[in-house]
Formats: C-alpha cells, sequence, structure tokens
C-alpha cells in the first residue's frame, strides 16, 4: 500500500494490487485510525488525462468536495506518487491542503 498524502483528517492511499480496476484512483481512509475499509474510492483520471471524481463514498457531500478539489490542485504529485507505488517504489507522503 502506497501511502500518498494526508488532508485534514484523511489519508489517501494507492493500493497498486488492485488491478482490476482500469482508472488511477485513491482510496481514502481517516488519518490515525486502525479502520481497514477505506471510507471513499476517488478516480483521479480516465484514459489517461486528469479526472477527478467520486466512484464511492460514504463521507458527506462537504468532505467529497474538500477531497476532489485538494486532489485536483495536486494531481500531478499524486499521480507520480501512484506511479511509484505501482512500481513497487517508496512514496513519499505529502500534507496537503
Amino acid at each position: 500500500m502506497g501511502q500518498l498524502a494526508f488532508l485534514k483528517m484523511f489519508l489517501l492511499v494507492s493500493i497498486p494490487t488492485d488491478v482490476n480496476d482500469n482508472r488511477r484512483h485513491v482510496h481514502v481512509f481517516k488519518r490515525n485510525s486502525r479502520h481497514l475499509h477505506s471510507l471513499a474510492k476517488i478516480w483521479i483520471e480516465k484514459n489517461g488525462e486528469p479526472c477527478v471524481e467520486i466512484a464511492e463514498s460514504a463521507l458527506s457531500t462537504k468532505d467529497n468536495g474538500l477531497l476532489i478539489d485538494a486532489i485536483t490542485r495536486n494531481w500531478g504529485y499524486i499521480n507520480e506518487q501512484i506511479t511509484k507505488a505501482f512500481k513497487g517504489e517508496k512514496t513519499k507522503v505529502k500534507e496537503i491542503k
């Protein structure tokens, strides 16, 4: 699992074994939690182009909007870290706003 970024109370994660999905995405977990299930799954691209949208979420509309805005603003960094995670390389966790 590649930890990518912290955003307020959330941790954005890439799961390299998630090979059945044909679009890049991140999973959202509660920061500092031992909860094993993601709270949301957010697509970050479509056909190789930036396209940030909710795939599934148990979060509020406000939190979903916060995540979409932050991922969109930090898309290049997050996409680069997902590439590293898929290659088995170490990822850097960044605090994003």
